[in-house]
């Protein structure tokens, strides 16, 4: 079996934001930002994420901000390699709270301000009936061991994991004067991944007969190595009649107990020589030694890991408005190293090292990074009209620069340039208690197809943003918004040895997202 049962485990949910920004970094930050769509030049409390610089115009006194969204995402990943029992496989992702909070004391020209917030990962999926990648080396075995009887195959397999990237913001903001104010911040990230799943129960059956899957290894193992000695017999006298003269070397294997010998152990190809026989039989040993191993790999087994890490993100924003009509924003991000180290209970045998030690896909205390890319945003708002409010803003992420992997295996190769994202939207008072507002956005993937992974990949979005503001009160807001995402299929052809030779297989990756959010901002404030 030359490809793992678990191949690239550990790759799901290392990478992927749970619905707006880049690979790896959320945007969808507040309840505000839902029902628009773009925040990028906000003035309003959840500047303290977007747009920290812009907190001077916010007005002064104590500021307070609470958000929540649901998110619910469904992926769908469809696989034609033809051995599979249903090549469909469904994941549901879901975060029943994602939260958003937010606190700022503003002195007019100084603001200081605070955050937190899920700024990567953020949901948890369940795979019910695993994915591809956990299916290929089982059905495979179906056509391998074809001549031998094997008709069809059945697994138990479920996958379960989770990724939170949260977020601990603080900013001090300064205004240099009624144009252009500034800040500087820094996010503490702390970082978590759990894995929970199985594969068990995989069955074959021969003959009618539904077999461990391992029994059946164990049994071809065992017949291999039973046939040790005749094969060293038969290859020692084929070497000896070649010495002799009696044979050549290069003539084709005749008819005869040599043949059948081959055939018997699956060995002979057509127009097979003399000498290759002899080197055929001189596989017998490592014929049954294989067998073993893969038995070993079919046996159930239980993942149960988890991997953490911390980052700071250093932040520096400038706010501009020349006029009072119109507000630009500006912020960079720098990277954030995220270097993960794995607390492993259960762990999944992938291999063995030629000595025999298991090669695991969570070695306890390996280090893997995930870093997040630095980011550059640029925001516009334009009031054209005291009741009409227009929103703009453009974000790009310097994956390229990112390390994610390892330093020698390092996936943002993989990319064929920065992932981006922009947002429009307009928000216009009904009256001073309401307004309602609406939005476009859309993200666009650096990915390429030998990127993409059953386990991990990015798709382009298009989003539509709505929602309404209800002033309670003079100083308390209520924020509800909804979104619905579309995401831009993608599919990678690629080819494999399953053990049957090389196979070409097409992997085709669907996503679906909906969003609905709700926020309360609180002022004490006699400012706007």
């Amino acid at each position: 079996m030359k490809r793992s049962l678990f191949t690239a485990f550990a790759a799901l949910f290392v990478a992927g934001s749970i619905f707006a920004g880049g690979i790896v970094t959320n945007t969808n930050q507040s309840a505000m930002y839902t029902r628009l769509g773009n925040r990028a030049a906000t003035l309003g409390i959840d500047a303290v994420y977007y747009n920290p610089a812009g907190l001077t115009k916010l007005g002064t006194g104590f500021h307070f901000s609470v958000n929540s969204q649901t998110i619910g995402q469904t992926r769908t990943i469809n696989s034609d390699y033809e051995y599979l029992n249903n090549g469909e496989y469904v994941g549901e992702v879901f975060a029943p709270v994602y939260p958003g909070v937010y606190a700022v004391f503003n002195l007019g020209k100084l603001s200081f301000s605070a955050g937190f917030n899920p700024v990567g990962g953020g949901g948890s999926a369940l795979y019910s009936n695993g994915l591809p990648s956990f299916e290929y080396s089982p059905a495979t075995l179906v056509p391998a061991l074809a001549s031998q009887g094997a008709t069809a195959y059945s697994l138990g397999t479920e996958f379960d994991g989770s990724s939170i990237f949260y977020g601990i913001q603080g900013n001090i903001g300064y205004e240099i004067n009624d144009m252009i104010s500034v800040a500087i911040g820094a996010r503490y990230v702390i970082a978590t991944e759990t894995y929970n799943g199985y594969l068990k129960n995989i069955m074959l059956t021969m003959g009618g007969a539904d077999l461990p899957a391992s029994t059946v290894m164990n049994g071809i193992g065992q017949q291999y190595e039973a046939a040790e000695p005749d094969a060293a017999l038969a290859a020692a006298m084929l070497d000896g009649a070649i010495q002799m003269g009696v044979i050549n070397a290069t003539d084709p294997v005749p008819d005869g107990a040599t043949k059948d010998g081959l055939t018997q152990l699956g060995l002979y190809q057509e127009g097979m020589t003399n000498e290759q026989a002899i080197a055929a039989f001189g596989t017998v040993p490592a014929l049954a030694q294989r067998y073993y191993a893969t038995a070993t790999l079919l046996e159930d087994q239980t993942v149960k890991a988890e991997k953490n890490a911390t980052g700071i993100t250093p932040i520096v924003s400038v706010n501009i408005q020349p006029i009072e009509m119109l507000n630009i924003a500006v912020k960079y991000e720098h990277l954030t190293k995220i270097e993960f180290t794995n607390t492993t209970t259960s762990d999944v045998t992938v291999g063995l090292q030629p000595d025999g030690t298991p090669i695991t896909m969570f070695p306890n205390d390996a280090k893997t990074r995930l870093d997040m890319p630095s980011l550059l945003a640029v925001g516009v708002t334009l009031r054209p009209i005291e009741k009409l409010l227009l929103a703009g803003g453009f974000t790009s992420y310097m994956d390229k620069g990112a390390v994610w992997g390892t330093e020698e295996n390092n996936r943002t190769e993989q990319l064929s340039g920065n992932s981006w994202d922009m947002g429009i939207g307009a928000e216009y008072s009904l009256s001073e208690k309401f307004l309602v507002s609406a939005g476009y956005s859309m993200t666009k993937s650096g990915a390429t197809p030998e990127y993409q992974t059953d386990l991990s990949h990015s798709l382009s979005t298009l989003g539509g943003s709505f929602g309404i503001a209800w002033n309670i009160l003079p100083k308390l807001q209520l924020n509800l918004g909804g979104q619905i995402v579309a995401y831009e299929d993608a599919s990678r052809t690629f080819t494999s040895d399953f053990g049957i030779g090389n196979t070409s297989v097409t992997e085709d990756y669907k996503r679906s997202v909906w969003v609905a959010a709700i926020g309360i901002n609180y002022s004490l404030s006699a400012g706007n």
